[in-house]
Formats: C-alpha cells, structure tokens, sequence
C-alpha cells in the first residue's frame, strides 16, 4: 500500500490513489497505468481538478489478477498483439486503431485484426491471439488461417473473429462475440488475466510450455 493516500482520498471517506501512486502499487510507469485509464477500463474514477483520481480497491484487484493460464493452450508458442488506446486510424478500411472498451465489436476486430509487423505463419500456427494493454489480456481474436501484406510489408488477418473483450478490467467484466465453442473457451481463459511479453514492435511471441 502506497504510503501517502491523497487528501482528496480521506475526506472522500474513499481511499482513492493518484495515477502516479496507482502505478507504483502496480509496479509500473505512470504512462503504463494511464493507457487502463484512456481505455476506460477502470470504473469508479473522480476528478480533483486536471488530476485523476482510483479508487485503491480498483487498484488492488488489478494488483491480484491472475497470469493468462497458457500450459492450458494446445500449442508451444503463440503470439500476443500489445496494443495503446485506441487512436483515429488514417486507414480505408477502419476508423480506429487500438483499444477501448467504448468501441463496438465490429469496429474493435477492425481495430485490432492489422495491419502488424510480423511472420504471420507463426501468428496463424498458435490458433489465437490475445490482445493485451498494459500487460492485461483485454481482447481475444481468433480465425487467423488467412492473411494480407500491404506494400509496407505490414499484416493484416481479414478474417479475424473477436472472440470477446474486456469493459470493466477491475471486476472483470467481459462480452463474449463469438458464438463458437473453441473461441467462447479462449476467451474466457484468457480475458482479464496478466500476460506479460517482450518486444520492440506490436507483436511479441511466447512460450506456454505446452509440450512439457
């Protein structure tokens, strides 16, 4: 617990966290956390003035989230898309690219399905890929069999199926999309848990340790 709760916080009769306090109980950058609080992912924030107030219970079920299960997944490796706050996309084919609870389904699988620097051979092989913000699996897409490269050299997956997504990070709250068996059981395993991946671009590979 962070050692100074804010004034506001007290008098509030809620102990209610700064952004910058919220980030240290979590571990992370201030920029890290704040992606959460553009996403919309976090209920029960107030403002004092141009500072953002968390509620710290918020911040605690954050703290205790559970990492993404992947032993429980039936291949070695898949990929992982780390995604920012959705942001207005310059692209024909869809308004936004990125992530926030706000966005529809339809336009959130635009948002998320390319276009992405990666082999998407290894992208397809893995059968599913989690959609992650500030380290928490906020998406799930599947039905990867088929993509695109643009001139760029850049993917896209045109006929990716967003198995469900997350609103509400803290509870969590989650809306399940696909009415398939196999994309409904990913997402559940997957949504809202912690998943941790390393990479200098958007898309990042790791182990589940299936074959041990």
């Amino acid at each position: 617990m962070p050692n100074q709760i804010s004034d506001e916080g007290w008098r509030s009769g809620r102990l209610l966290l700064t952004t910058g306090q919220a980030a240290e109980e979590l571990g992370c950058a201030i920029t890290t956390f704040r992606r959460l609080v553009r996403a919309g992912l976090l209920p029960g924030l107030s403002r004092h003035g141009v500072r953002v107030m968390i509620p710290l219970s918020a911040v605690q079920a954050l703290s205790a989230r559970r990492t993404a299960p992947l032993r429980q997944l039936d291949t070695g490796e898949i990929a992982v898309l780390r995604v920012d706050t959705a942001q207005p996309s310059d692209d024909p084919d869809r308004d936004w690219i990125g992530f926030a609870a706000s966005l529809t389904p339809d336009v959130l699988t635009k948002a998320l399905r390319g276009w992405w620097r990666c082999d998407p051979a290894s992208v397809a092989a893995g059968g599913v890929l989690p959609v992650t913000l500030s380290g928490y699996v906020v998406a799930v897409l599947t039905g990867l069999e088929r993509w695109e490269r643009n001139a760029e050299g850049r993917h896209a997956f045109p006929d990716a199926r967003l198995a469900g997504y997350v609103t509400d990070l803290v509870a969590p709250h989650t809306v399940i999309t696909s009415g398939l068996d196999g994309d409904r059981r990913l997402a559940g395993l997957l949504l809202g848990t912690r998943l941790a991946s390393q990479s200098g671009g958007a898309i990042a590979y790791v182990t589940t340790h299936a074959a041990d």
